[in-house]
């Protein structure tokens, strides 16, 4: 009787099959996490705030955000999910987005000067 009122849509996640991704694609991560590492500490070591202050802080974050989208592509799948997994991811780096833009309002308006604890 219970089989009368299974939709469309239920026959599609039925026959859901883990996705199996090559080796090759978990060590390219690797590599790109390590040279991404490496990459952020010699941009480090140079001083970019003759560009404009706080470039070196944005370069090390565009770093960051490639290496993380990585992870979050092929190790988590992503890549290969439904629209509506990625739909929540871009929903968490839009509230990350948030988050950073809020942090970054309060930091902006402080007026310099000495701190005293």
């Amino acid at each position: 009787m219970a089989e009368e009122y299974k939709t469309a849509g239920d026959a599609e996640h039925q026959h859901h099959e883990p996705h199996v991704i090559p080796l090759t694609y978990y060590f390219g991560v690797f590599a790109v996490l390590v040279v991404g590492t490496i990459l952020t500490y010699f941009v480090a070591t140079i001083d970019l705030d003759s560009i404009f202050p706080g470039a070196n802080t944005l370069v090390a974050l565009l770093i960051a955000f490639f290496k993380m989208a990585c992870v979050v592509l092929i190790f988590m799948h992503v890549r290969w999910s439904s629209r509506l997994i990625w739909l929540t991811a871009i929903a968490g780096f839009f509230w990350l987005a948030i988050m950073f833009a809020f942090t970054m309002q309060d930091y902006l308006t402080r007026s310099s000067g000495v701190f005293t604890i």
